[in-house]
């Protein structure tokens, strides 16, 4: 029957079609999100699934259609295209999961690139309750609304000429399309509609994490680079949050295998030693004592290699006991601008989301994108 369907507007439009994609909402932007990268194949389904194909003439394909990667480009059956855009009024479904706008699917490197482009409003009520809950104090909700925002507008003015502008994982912003929106997200986005910080006229690079426990971090401490707004603040609301602590224990075996196949030289490792702290706290570096010697790694480049969900901050210590290594912590990310846990408490304190932003982001302003291009 959706063959039939697909088959029958094609014999009514029997001419160059362009995939019609939803409108931009009311700041207009659009926003191109990278959902998949080096897939072996991709299957596309949904209702009324209009594909088009590179050169923008609509193509008749039953879905679920499954695209596979060939020499040539895309393969679909016997069929070759070079890139292969979905859209419909509704969702489009990539691999079981529901996006609104389009998915547009071109060769990668080593495999599928697929593309999401859509309305950046619809875009950040998808990705409310993949970074928080929307079931938190709204006002937190809609600081996350408003950094969230501020973040890809960012992104998407420092790669303008890039395929895309966002990872839709933790390297950017974490997005899984519209599946798990709801009334609560859609308010907070609403209620901000088009509202970003900026710092003396231009929109600020809008860093955020879970959990800094107690003190935020300074950028140049990360990355190097100094900013402004982006200085550090004390946070104690956080540690209301049971996620503001955290213990690990791995073997000194398992720690060499993962820095060795992060690229570090060590062998034989005997012990793991916390090595300077920054102004923040934070530990600058790691010392690992191995049969080579003693082998500084960067904090950040620890978490890094052992694993970001495993060594949850550079705020810890370590004591290593017969071969093991525990780790106690605390924070959970980066701790760089706004504190997410430390938000959802200072909302429940009866702040709103602007007081909520400014704390964080210090000689920041709240405007109208539209105020400001």
């Amino acid at each position: 029957m959706r063959a039939l369907v697909t088959l029958l507007f094609l014999i009514a439009f029997a001419v160059p079609a362009t995939v019609i994609r939803s409108g931009a909402g009311p700041t207009n932007e659009i926003i191109r999100v990278a959902i998949l990268k080096n897939a072996a194949e991709v299957t596309v389904d949904g209702d009324g699934i209009l594909a088009t194909r590179e050169n923008d003439v609509a193509v008749a394909l039953s879905t679920p259609v499954t695209i596979k990667m060939g020499k040539n480009g895309l393969i679909v059956g016997d069929s070759s295209f070079s890139r292969l855009t979905f859209g419909t009024s509704s969702a489009v479904y990539v691999n079981g999961k529901p996006y609104k706008g389009v998915a547009e699917i071109t060769p990668g490197d080593k495999g599928l690139l697929v593309v999401n482009e859509l309305p950046l409003e619809d875009y950040l009520v998808g990705l409310i309750n993949c970074e928080i809950s929307s079931a938190w104090p709204i006002e937190a909700v809609k600081a996350q609304a408003v950094i969230a925002r501020t973040y890809a507008i960012n992104r998407k003015n420092a790669r303008k000429d890039a395929f895309y502008h966002l990872e839709s994982t933790v390297m950017d912003q974490v997005y899984e399309g519209c599946l798990i929106e709801d009334s609560r997200a859609r308010r907070a986005v609403t209620e901000t509609s088009g509202e970003v910080l900026t710092y003396d006229g231009t929109v600020i690079q809008a860093f955020y994490h879970s959990n800094c426990g107690g003190k935020t971090e300074a950028a140049e401490n990360v990355w190097g680079a100094s900013l402004p707004y982006l200085k550090g603040v004390d946070c104690q609301y956080c540690l209301t949050s049971a996620s503001s602590g955290w213990e690990q224990r791995l073997t000194l075996r398992e720690i060499e295998e993962r820095l060795k196949a992060a690229g570090y030289k060590v062998a034989g490792v005997t012990d793991i030693r916390a090595g300077v702290r920054n102004n923040r706290g934070r530990l600058r570096n790691v010392v690992v004592v191995s049969a080579r010697g003693e082998v500084p790694v960067g904090g950040d480049q620890f978490r890094k290699a052992i694993g970001y969900g495993v060594i949850k901050s550079t705020n810890f210590v370590v004591k290593v006991t017969n071969g093991e290594a525990a780790f106690s912590g605390l924070g959970n990310g980066h701790g760089v601008g706004l504190c997410q846990w430390g938000s959802k408490q200072r909302a429940l304190d009866g702040f709103g989301y602007a007081e909520i932003l400014a704390y964080y982001y210090p000689g920041t302003e709240l405007q109208k994108l539209s105020d400001i291009r």
